[in-house]
C-alpha cells in the first residue's frame, strides 16, 4: 500500500514540476490562445490547422502571438509589418529551418529545405546557380516549360469536350518540368515509373498537416515504433530516393557530357571537383535530398494553383472571357507565346498573380528558427524559437486589397491597365529563405493559363450547377477533386 502511496507522490510531484515548467516557459514567449483553446481548435477541425485559428488569435492577441501545440511554442508574426521585420529586416535572425521528428526522419538535415548552417548555405547556393545556368543554355528551361504547355493542351484536347478531371493531366506537365530540369528527360504521360513518381510525389506533401504527422511530431519516441499510420508516407519518400538513385547511376553510366545538360550533371561534375574539400558538403546522400526538394517544393504547389486557375474560371466566366480576348488581340491562334510576351498581356498577367492570392496554397508561410534573440514589434522571441510567418493576413488585409475576399484582377493593375507587382504577394516567402525556384514557377503559370485560355473555354459540366471552392485543409491547400469541360475555341483542336 505505501509502495503505491508513494509513487502516487512522486507522480503528482512531477506532474507539478512539469506544469511549473511549462508556466515558466509560457512568460518567455508572446501570448496568445491557450493549451484548450488550441486543443478545442484541433478538435473542431478535425485533428487540423485552420487559418481560422491565426485570424482570431490576431485579433485578440495583436500581431505576435504564441501557438502551444501541446508544449510545442510555435510563434506567429501576423500582418504585413510584422512579417516584413521579420523575414526581410531580419532575415539573417530568421534564417533557420526547424527539424522537426518527422522530417529529420525522412530528409536526415540533408538538401536544400530542411537543412541549416554550413550544408543549407552551399546547397542553396549551388542549387540557385545550377538554375541560373540551366536557363540560359540552347534548350533553356523557358523553352521546356513552353513545350509543356504544348504537350498539355493537346492532353485537354483528347477530351474533346467531355468532362474532366484535370489534376492529373496539370501534375504531368509541372512534374515534367522538374524532370527535364533535373533528369535532363520528359516522360510521356502513360509511362508507370512517372505515374507512381507523381502519386509519392503527391502522398509525400499532402501528408504534412495531418492528424498522424502531428502526432509523430508530438510524440515521436512512441510514434516511430507504431508503422501502420506511417507506411505509406515513408513508403513515397523511399520511392522517391530510389528513383533519383536510378536517374544518378544512370548519368553516372554514360560518358562525361562536354557540357553539363541537367542538375545532376552539373552537382556529379561539382563532386569531383570538390572531393578533396574538407568543407564540401557535396555528396551522395546531398545530391539525393536536393532532388527530393526539387520535386516535393515544386510539383504540388505548382500543380495545386493551376488547378485553382481553371476552376475560377469556370466560376467566373465573366473574367475568363476578357482575359480570352486580351490573349487572342495579342496571339491570334497560333503565335507561340513566351514568358517575355506578359507584357503584351497586363490584365491576364494580373489574373495569373490574383489566382495566388486568392486561392494562397500555403495554411502559412514556411517555418522558421530564432537564431538568436529578436523583438518583433516590441515582442521578444528567444532564440530556438520556431517562428511561423502568416501570409495569409496579408494576403487577405482590407487595407492593402481593394475587395480581398473576391477574386479581383484588378488589384494588380493601376488606373491605365498596366500591371502593378505587389511586394506584398509573399508566397514564395522573403529574405535569405525565399523559394529558390520562384522564378520558374511564375513561368510556369502564365505559360500553361495563357495557353489554355487561348485553345478553350472551361466550363462546368452539363448539370452540375455549383463547384466546390473551399480547399482541403493542410500544409498545402489544393481544391477538392473536380470535373470540368474544356471546350475548343478554334475548330483545329
Amino acid at each position: 500500500m505505501w509502495i503505491r502511496a508513494i509513487l502516487a507522490a512522486v507522480l503528482a510531484c512531477l506532474l507539478i514540476l512539469h506544469f511549473l515548467k511549462l508556466l515558466q516557459a509560457y512568460k518567455k514567449y508572446p501570448p496568445g490562445p491557450s493549451v484548450i483553446e488550441t486543443a478545442a481548435h484541433l478538435v473542431r477541425s478535425g485533428f487540423r490547422i485552420h487559418y481560422d485559428l491565426f485570424t482570431e488569435a490576431a485579433k485578440k492577441h495583436g500581431h505576435v502571438f504564441t501557438i502551444w501545440i501541446g508544449h510545442y511554442p510555435l510563434v506567429i508574426v501576423s500582418g504585413v509589418q510584422a512579417v516584413k521585420e521579420a523575414l526581410i529586416k531580419h532575415s539573417e535572425i530568421f534564417a533557420g529551418k526547424p527539424v522537426t521528428p518527422y522530417f529529420n526522419a525522412v530528409a536526415k538535415e540533408k538538401g536544400i529545405v530542411f537543412s541549416n548552417g554550413h550544408t543549407w548555405k552551399q546547397q542553396r547556393k549551388f542549387g540557385m546557380s545550377t538554375m541560373r545556368k540551366l536557363g540560359m543554355g540552347k534548350k533553356s528551361v523557358q523553352n521546356q516549360i513552353e513545350e509543356e504547355a504544348h504537350y498539355l493542351v493537346e492532353a485537354f484536347a483528347h477530351a474533346k469536350g467531355q468532362p474532366i478531371d484535370p489534376s492529373l493531366l496539370v501534375a504531368n506537365s509541372v512534374c515534367n518540368v522538374i524532370c527535364i530540369l533535373v533528369f535532363g528527360h520528359r516522360y510521356s504521360a502513360d509511362d508507370e515509373e512517372f505515374v507512381k513518381l507523381i502519386k509519392s510525389v503527391k502522398y509525400s506533401t499532402k501528408f504534412g498537416g495531418t492528424f498522424f504527422h502531428l502526432l509523430y511530431e508530438g510524440f515521436p519516441w512512441i510514434m516511430k515504433h507504431i508503422k501502420w499510420p506511417y507506411k505509406e508516407a515513408f513508403s513515397a519518400v523511399d520511392f522517391m530516393l530510389s528513383h533519383a538513385r536510378r536517374e544518378i547511376e544512370k548519368h553516372r553510366a554514360q560518358p562525361t557530357p562536354y557540357e553539363p545538360q541537367d542538375y545532376i550533371d552539373y552537382y556529379l561534375l561539382q563532386m569531383e571537383k570538390s572531393k578533396n574539400d574538407p568543407t564540401s558538403t557535396y555528396d551522395y546522400e546531398n545530391l539525393l535530398q536536393c532532388i527530393s526538394d526539387f520535386f516535393s517544393a515544386a510539383t504540388d504547389t505548382t500543380s495545386d494553383t493551376l488547378q485553382w486557375g481553371l476552376l475560377l474560371m469556370v466560376t467566373h466566366p465573366v473574367i475568363q472571357e476578357k482575359a480570352q480576348k486580351e490573349i487572342e488581340d495579342a496571339f491570334g491562334s497560333s503565335q507561340s507565346i513566351v514568358y517575355q510576351d506578359r507584357k503584351k498581356v497586363p490584365y491576364t498577367f494580373a489574373m495569373v498573380h490574383e489566382i495566388q492570392r486568392f486561392k494562397c496554397i500555403l495554411l502559412a508561410g514556411n517555418p522558421r528558427v530564432c537564431l538568436e534573440d529578436a523583438t518583433i514589434l516590441g515582442s521578444f522571441i528567444p532564440k530556438g524559437s520556431i517562428v511561423v510567418p502568416d501570409v495569409r493576413s496579408i494576403l487577405y488585409d482590407p487595407k492593402l486589397w481593394e475587395t480581398p475576399l473576391k477574386f479581383n484582377p484588378n488589384h494588380f493593375l493601376d488606373k491605365d491597365g498596366k500591371f502593378v507587382d505587389k511586394e506584398e504577394l509573399l508566397i514564395f516567402g522573403a529574405g535569405a529563405r525565399v523559394c529558390p525556384g520562384k522564378d520558374m514557377a511564375k513561368s510556369e503559370l502564365f505559360l500553361f493559363l495563357t495557353n489554355l485560355l487561348r485553345a478553350f473555354t472551361f466550363k462546368l459540366p452539363e448539370g452540375v450547377k455549383e463547384a466546390n471552392t473551399e480547399p482541403v485543409l493542410g500544409m498545402t491547400m489544393g481544391p477538392h477533386r473536380y470535373k470540368l469541360c474544356a471546350v475548343p475555341r478554334y475548330s483545329e483542336l
